[in-house]
Order: structure tokens, then C-alpha cells, then sequence
């Protein structure tokens, strides 16, 4: 799935409008001038508004993202780009890039 390659100051929310922060981003490839998200890095999401357990099954408290680029590796590891798929813990919903840099896409 191509897309645009998401970097660490791209805006990644969980569904519930928490903020994602990757733990470890690849800073040897920088886009925009900020260190680009590999799949192999987990993140860790603050501000998820899903209540707890008695009403709820949140909040999201880390991500991980489950399909990258195909094409274009950092390090070995494929590239989060747009369209890649995610899933929260421990609600299973996914999150979301909603703004990223549009000047450099990978397949």
C-alpha cells in the first residue's frame, strides 16, 4: 500500500483521540527534517478518552503497527506510511496518521 512515510512529527491518534508517540524512531533517515517511524517501533498513546473497564474497555495506553512500506526499508525495517494498519492495547482499535509530511511517499 503506497503512501505518504510518516515521521515523528506527524500526528498519529489512537480512535479515540488519544495522542501516539513512537518510542523509537530510526534517526539516521530523516523526512522534513524529523527521524521517520519504522514498523519495529511500538508507541505509547496519551490522552485516549475511552473509559475504563466498569464502562468501557480502555484506554488506549500503547500501539503497534502491523503493516509497512513493501519497498522501502530504514534499517532493515519497513516504513510506516499513511495507510498502514495499527492496533490498539488493550482496546483493538487502530490508529489513525491524521497529518504528515506530503513530500515524500514509499510502496
Amino acid at each position: 500500500m503506497p503512501g505518504f512515510i510518516v515521521h515523528l512529527g506527524a500526528t498519529v491518534m489512537c480512535s479515540h483521540g488519544g495522542q501516539a508517540t513512537p518510542t523509537a524512531p530510526f534517526a539516521r533517515v530523516l523526512v522534513s527534517g524529523y527521524p521517520v517511524v519504522t514498523l519495529a517501533a511500538p508507541c505509547v498513546i496519551a490522552g485516549c478518552s475511552m473509559p475504563p473497564p466498569a464502562a468501557g474497555n480502555g484506554p488506549c495506553v500503547s500501539g503497534q503497527w502491523l503493516t509497512g512500506s513493501t519497498r522501502v526499508l530504514a534499517g532493515g525495517q519497513p516504513l510506516i506510511v499513511q495507510s498502514s494498519s495499527s492496533v490498539c492495547a488493550p482496546t483493538g482499535t487502530p490508529m489513525m496518521v491524521t497529518v504528515t509530511q506530503t513530500r515524500a511517499s514509499a510502496m
